[in-house]
Formats: structure tokens, sequence, C-alpha cells
């Protein structure tokens, strides 16, 4: 704990005598606007720490060892360099993963006869279907035939009518679409920043 000596003049800008006994005083300021007297903070000054003397080799290993870090570091990123960055959604949870065995089921074995039954099915569903596709196709065909050959009789009785009739009607294909408007902007509104949690993993 130091000990101030009194002050024996104030002026203005600054107390200058210092008392006896070589004591550390602060100096007291006296303002004008406002009037207050004000305490600087003490500055002491302290000695140079002294340097340690360290073993050159002591100073090699450290830079070896710090060399060895940097060059392992180095060789685990060029060893991952070709990793992908793997994706969440695609991987297999581990509670699956236990539980592959519990959920493994045995293969069915068929007797010939079950192989016989089902060829024949197969065989049998894929001609219904090609039979169907066939209708779909002529029936189709018809339909395109008689609008043409509609069109062609109407050209030729009136080149107006014609032209009419390939319009497109909007009618037909009903298409409504809602989506925000736009608003002019709100005088002096402030937009909150907002909050999130970014939870992406670091690789």
């Amino acid at each position: 704990m130091f000990r101030f000596g009194l002050v024996s003049e104030f002026s203005r800008l600054a107390v200058t005598n210092a008392v006896t006994n070589n004591v550390p005083t602060r100096l007291i300021n006296t303002g004008i606007n406002p009037l207050f007297f004000k305490a600087t903070s003490c500055l002491y000054a302290e000695p140079l720490k002294k340097k340690k003397r360290i073993d050159p080799a002591i100073i090699k290993q450290r830079e070896e060892r710090k060399k060895r870090r940097l060059e392992k570091q180095i060789r685990r990123l060029e060893k991952n360099a070709r990793q992908l960055k793997p994706i969440d959604e695609l991987e297999v949870p581990l509670e699956f993963i236990d539980g592959k065995e519990e959920r493994m089921r045995e293969p069915v074995v068929l007797t010939p006869q079950q192989q016989e039954e089902r060829t024949l099915l197969h065989k049998e569903w894929a001609r219904y279907k090609t039979k169907q596709h066939l209708k779909d196709m002529q029936m189709v065909d018809r339909l395109v035939f008689s609008q043409q050959r509609a069109l062609d009789e109407l050209r030729k009785e009136s080149e107006e009518l014609y032209q009419a009739a390939i319009q497109i009607n909007p009618l037909q294909l009903p298409f409504t679409v809602r989506g925000p408007v736009r608003t002019p902007p709100i005088k002096d509104y402030d937009s909150p920043d907002g909050e999130y949690t970014d939870v992406s993993k670091k690789w």
C-alpha cells in the first residue's frame, strides 16, 4: 500500500510539487467544466525477466517434433483427399444393422411344379398386356384419323372455320395458379434477423 504526500499548491493543469521521502505520488487535476479532482493511475516499471538459457539440443528436438506432427497431418489429409463427403440420408441406421439377423428371412424354395405355374402365369400376363396395348394404339389411330378427315372436309368448306377449329381452346384445359402477390414495402419495417442453429457436421 502506497502513501501519498500532500500537495501544497493547486493549479488548473496539474500539481507538480512532490512530497519528501521519495514517495511516489499521483497527479491531481482540477478542471473547470465540471470542477472536480481526478487522480491518474500509477504507472510503475519492473525489471525485465531474465531469459532462460535453453539447450540447443532441446530446441532442435522441439522443432523436429513439430515438423513430424505437420508431416503426419499432411499425410492424413492426402490419404482422405479422395473420400467423398458422406450423405446422411443414404446411410443405414446402426439399429437396422444391429437387427439384421432378426429381420433376415430364409430363402423360399419352390418346387418344380410351382416354378412352372409361375412361368405360365408370367407369359399369360405378358400376352394380356400386349393385346391391351395394341387395342389402345388402334383406338388412338382411329381417333386421329377421324379428326384429320373432319378437318380436311371443313377446310374444303371454309378456310376461316378451319383456322378457328385448330385454335387452342383454353376452356378445355383449366389452369389456375395462386401464389404470392407483389405488395409495396412497409414503411419503417424492422425486419427480424431470425435465429438458427447450425448443426452441420465438420469434415
